[in-house]
C-alpha cells in the first residue's frame, strides 16, 4: 500500500485532463442507470481496498464538521460542543469548520479512528463515489483521485464501462 500511495499523486496527475474531460461529458449527459452503476463499482473496490492499511485520507485530508457532527461528537466525548471546537476546530476560509491539525487527531497508529462509530458524516460518506446523482460529483472526484487509492481505481473503472 505505501508504494501505491507513493505512486498515487502522479498518476492522478496524468489522468486530471483525462477525468475532467470525462466528468464534463457525465455532467452533460449522465446514463440512465449511473447510481446504480456507481453504488456497484463502489461497492466491488471496497471488496478488494482495505481502508485500514491506507488511511491516506485521515493522514492528508480533514472532514468538514458539521453542527451536528459537533454536537454528536461533543456528547460522545462527553465534552461541551463549544470545548470541542476549541480544542479539535477551527474554521477555515470558506466558513467552514474544519480540524486545526493533521494527520486526524482521532486516528490511531493501528489507523483506526477513536470516533468512528459517531465519525462526521463527510467521514462516512468518503470518497463519495456512491452517491446519487453523481455526475455532480465531478471536481470532489478528481481531488480525491489524489488521496484515496480506491477513488482512483473506481473513476478508472467508470471510464472503461461508461461510454459518454
Amino acid at each position: 500500500m505505501k508504494e501505491e500511495l507513493k505512486q498515487l499523486p502522479r498518476k492522478a496527475t496524468e489522468k486530471r485532463a483525462e477525468n475532467k474531460k470525462f466528468f464534463g461529458r457525465l455532467k452533460k449527459s449522465p446514463p440512465r442507470d449511473l447510481d446504480y452503476t456507481m453504488q456497484e463499482l463502489h461497492e466491488a473496490e471496497f471488496q478488494r481496498t482495505d481502508c485500514l492499511s491506507c488511511a491516506n485520507c485521515c493522514k492528508t485530508t480533514g472532514p468538514l464538521f458539521t453542527r451536528i457532527d459537533i454536537e454528536r461528537i461533543s456528547k460522545h466525548l462527553k465534552i461541551r460542543a463549544s470545548a470541542f471546537e476549541e480544542r479539535y476546530l477551527r474554521t477555515d476560509e470558506d466558513g467552514d469548520k474544519v480540524l486545526q491539525q493533521l494527520p486526524c487527531t482521532f486516528l490511531g497508529t493501528d489507523n483506526y479512528c477513536s470516533i468512528y462509530e459517531v465519525r462526521p458524516k463527510a467521514c462516512r460518506e468518503y470518497p463519495h463515489t456512491d452517491r446519487k446523482k453523481f455526475q455532480q460529483l465531478g471536481a470532489l472526484t478528481i481531488k480525491n483521485t489524489f488521496v484515496c487509492p480506491a477513488a482512483y481505481n473506481i473513476v478508472e473503472e467508470m471510464k472503461r464501462r461508461i461510454k459518454v
